[in-house]
């Protein structure tokens, strides 16, 4: 069955006479004794449909986590890893939790890494990864697909152990819930996972779970037309006389466009943008938008940007004036119109 089906398909309730073509929304701590789920700590049904849903698209077993880095630290706890290979930019909150556990960080092709941490597109410098190849190295294999989406390429099928997301950004897809995942294929390191859950108390809320899998419904429509919105807006930056270097897996001047073609059924709508002027023109422009939002995070339906070296975390290999855009599903010519005015300015 397609991805597009699956997103609207999976996690929904029996068709039984009267059922619900939804699972209701529960909120409930506790519930009768004598049945499969007593304790909503230990599981829940919003959590599970949710669950069913990610791990179709996924090809694995899905277990959901309060938040992306909930997820995260699961997977570094649950690994336990002396050594991690990761790529020389990765998320900010993941290099925080590699540090705060004291865990070296070494190249992605060091064989002695008993761990390989793969985020293609990298976040934020959007390089990708050869998730076939490197999955052929020594080492348990994760890949952060937040950027890339299950609908943008399967991780496990090219050879990955475990995918991890941030559900806040594309899966949910409208800003409004903290949420993460893991997905695996072994069903014995997805129980080790549940077990980490309710051990740290990780677990989410019903309401989170509930309004992620309605987003997840539309997740291919909406990041199709982002992609489409994103393909228009990259072609018009790179030859935009304020633009220095516009930065898109899915431009033939990406150093990795072949590979992300080859890897990817979709391409990231996150473009990185470094303007003429440095650090003080980038905050002009986040200063003057106004159909953009300047705001952190990503992979809502809105338009979003902001320059990522704000953050005191940011890895010093991003360029301080990169822009992060993430592309959202409104109108290609207003989002350009916007843009350009404020590029101009």
């Amino acid at each position: 069955m397609h991805r597009a089906t699956l997103a609207v398909t999976a996690g929904r309730p029996t068709p039984t006479p009267d059922a619900p073509l939804n699972v209701p929304v529960e909120f409930a701590s506790a519930l009768a004794a004598g049945g499969e789920i007593e304790y909503t700590r230990h599981d829940a049904r919003n959590s599970r449909a949710l669950e069913a849903v990610l791990g179709a698209l996924e090809g694995g077993q899905a277990v959901l986590f309060a938040s992306g880095m909930a997820a995260v630290t699961a997977v570094l706890d649950v690994c336990a890893p002396d050594a991690v290979a990761t790529p020389a930019v990765v998320y900010s909150g993941t290099a925080a939790a590699l540090t705060a556990r004291g865990l070296r960080r070494c190249e992605q092709a060091d064989p002695a890494a008993d761990l390989r941490w793969i985020e293609s597109p990298s976040n934020p410098d959007l390089r990708i990864q050869d998730i076939t190849a490197l999955a052929t190295l020594p080492g348990t294999v994760v890949v952060d697909n937040t950027f890339a989406t299950p609908i943008g390429q399967r991780p496990l099928a090219l050879g990955a152990d475990i995918v991890v997301h941030s559900v806040s950004k594309y899966l949910s897809g409208h800003s409004d819930v903290i949420l993460g995942a893991v997905v695996c294929s072994d069903p014995a390191l997805a129980q080790r996972f549940r077990d980490h859950r309710e051990l740290t108390g990780a677990i989410p809320g019903p309401m989170e779970a509930w309004l992620a899998l309605r987003g997840v419904r539309t997740l291919d429509v909406r990041l199709r037309r982002a992609e489409n919105n994103a393909r228009d807006l990259a072609q018009r930056l790179s030859s935009h006389p304020a633009v220095s270097r516009v930065v898109w897996p899915g431009l033939p001047s990406h150093p990795d466009h072949e590979l992300a073609m080859r890897q990817m059924d979709v391409v990231t709508p996150i473009i990185g943008v470094i303007p003429h002027g440095g650090v003080a023109t980038a905050e002009r422009i986040c200063g003057a938008v106004n159909l953009w939002r300047h705001a952190t995070s990503l992979g809502g339906v809105e338009s979003t940007l902001e320059r990522r070296r704000r953050h005191s975390g940011e890895s010093e290999h991003v360029d301080p004036a990169l822009l992060r855009l993430s592309v959202g599903i409104e109108d290609v010519e207003d989002l350009w119109a916007d843009l350009a005015a404020a590029l101009s300015k």
